[in-house]
């Protein structure tokens, strides 16, 4: 058994407590929570820390197999060409997938992530999160915007989920985005995602999507036309909302990814639905487009928060610290507790996974982790705040 104790405890359970004890278990399961009031007795054997704990990290929205694309796509290139470069850049060598998807997956450990939602479009990384110490959720993803290849498209991804399947891991078919999926498709995949217990969907990541949906025009599907993905005319949702609504499966969490440019008339609508999370991926959003998710509006709106790192492809660490650090620099008014559940409990809750992890309570394994070097006064995170692993 081990005792833990800080300056400050956020345990997502209840307001940070002072100098609070927490109680450990070899196993990582939490003990015991002690509340002192701020003024906890003299004990052998607690080790005291001068910053935060709060629990494990959850990054929801991860590409782990496109790790080895650090530094090959340049920033600011909008969403448009940025899927151009990068279809033309994709490497296909499964021994060097498989390598740097290692690497990053040692170094989101080491940040602290103990819970992630990872996008999967092959069986590259299956091996790697296998063996991982973090928690993973595989989203096996579908695209295609050409009517006539959805059937193809849907046994493809029917093959990756056998083999997903065989490899141990918890899966879950789903959409890529509503401007890369053809009715057809839609339809298809709403029968196969009827039970979801979590779904992803990348959504409204850049202005181009509302252009394609509108009139099939603008650079997306500039870019569509260009690549040969597309020869005829064709068949999408009319909007967002639609394609949510009526199209996307009903059944368990919805985690919409990215929400670059959502509007606030779009929100309302699709929080009808129920069960919505709103993940954000700010450092990735200002690599490919030079914008910032509209957060005060999401909060106004009432909507779930939670955080994603995207891939090396768009980013240059996978670190949720990074990610909230982005948050408070352009919402100085958001609370720390706020953006610590962002990237905690709310993960936990979109990725179904509340009972162990997101909160540190009594019977789960959070993991715990300590903000160093941040402002304990006003509790905001500095530039210099860094974050260690204790368990």
């Amino acid at each position: 058994m081990r005792q833990f104790s800080a300056q400050y405890i956020i345990t997502n359970a209840g307001p940070p407590l002072k100098r609070g004890i927490v109680k450990v278990a070899g196993d990582g399961t939490i003990a015991g929570i002690e509340d002192t009031g701020g003024c906890p007795d003299e004990k052998e054997g607690i080790e005291f820390h001068n910053g935060i704990i709060i629990p494990g990290f959850v990054n929801c929205h991860c590409h782990l197999e496109l790790s080895h694309m650090k530094d090959v796509i340049p920033p600011r290139t909008g969403l448009a060409r940025f899927l151009k470069l990068f279809k033309d850049a994709r490497e296909d060598d499964p021994a060097i997938i498989e390598a740097s998807a290692d690497r990053a997956d040692a170094s989101m450990y080491s940040d602290g992530i103990v819970l992630c939602g990872d996008i999967c479009n092959t069986a590259g990384t299956f091996e790697v999160k296998r063996r991982s110490r973090i928690k993973y959720l595989s989203f096996l993803e579908v695209f295609g915007i050409e009517p006539s290849k959805a059937l193809r498209r849907m046994t493809e991804i029917k093959k990756l989920a056998v083999q997903a399947e065989d490899a141990g891991l918890d899966w879950h078919i789903v959409h890529h985005a509503v401007y890369s999926i053809s009715l057809s498709l839609f339809s298809l995949l709403r029968e196969e995602t009827l039970n979801n217990r979590v779904s992803s969907l990348h959504f409204m990541e850049t202005r181009a999507e509302k252009i394609l949906l509108k009139d099939h025009s603008g650079p997306l599907m500039d870019s569509y036309r260009e690549s040969e993905l597309i020869t005829g005319r064709p068949e999408t949702a009319g909007s967002h909302t639609e394609a949510v609504m009526k199209h996307v499966t009903s059944s368990g969490n919805l985690i919409l990814v990215h929400n670059t440019f959502a509007e606030r008339e779009v929100v309302r609508e699709v929080n009808r639905r129920g069960r919505v999370f709103w993940c954000l991926c700010p450092k990735a959003n200002m690599y490919i487009e030079g914008n910032m998710p509209p957060l005060g509006m999401l909060m106004e709106e009432g909507c779930t928060i939670v955080t994603g790192t995207d891939s090396y492809a768009s980013n240059d660490t996978l670190s949720i610290l990074g990610e909230i650090k982005l948050l408070q620099d352009h919402f100085p008014s958001v609370p720390l507790s706020d953006l610590i559940s962002f990237a905690t409990i709310n993960g936990a809750r979109a990725l179904g996974e509340e009972e162990l992890f997101g909160s540190i309570e009594e019977g789960k394994k959070p993991g715990l982790l300590l903000l160093k070097n941040a402002d304990l006064q006003a509790m905001r995170l500095l530039p210099e705040t860094n974050v260690t692993r204790l368990i």
